[in-house]
């Protein structure tokens, strides 16, 4: 029996062809390999490796997820909380989170822009309707009081 049709193998094979569509950190390629019926020690086995040979790697991961979530209209928040759920720790999430306040605040505003429009809330109503969005998309209380005004 050749060595390409080992369950280990194969297993790999499916991780690469994962990582071939995008990247994922360690613990999502390890749930998906789960989801798709392979035994969970294989699974982390196989994506140990992969990690080793920099195939798989949650830096590379943290720095393209959060570009795309921020140019897709997300705050820090949001952001921040989804990188949690996919197994990428605190550390890791502020290496790649931009700390520069006006970087968000311009991206707060083109959100705000894109939903509502360039005038400010007609009035109390429209203001906590325009607030609750915001906060949704995960950004914090105090940019959305600098955007609203």
């Amino acid at each position: 029996m050749g060595s390409s049709t080992t369950p280990e193998a194969l297993v790999r094979q499916k991780a690469l062809s994962l990582l071939a569509r995008r990247e994922h950190s360690t613990l999502e390629l390890s749930r998906k390999l789960v989801a798709k019926g392979i035994e969970q020690g294989l699974a982390a086995a196989v994506v140990s490796q992969l990690h080793q040979k920099d195939l798989v790697s949650d830096a590379r991961f943290t720095e393209g997820f959060v570009r795309w979530r921020m140019t897709n209209g997300y705050g820090p928040i949001r952001i921040r909380h989804e990188l949690r759920e996919r197994g990428i720790n605190e550390d890791m999430a502020a290496r790649y989170l931009p700390r520069d306040e006006e970087q968000w605040l311009d991206s707060i505003a083109k959100v705000k822009h894109k939903r509502f429009g360039e005038t400010k809330p007609a009035d109390y109503r429209d203001r906590a309707r325009q607030m609750r969005f915001l906060m949704y998309r995960g950004f914090t209380s105090e940019q959305i009081r600098k955007v609203l005004g």
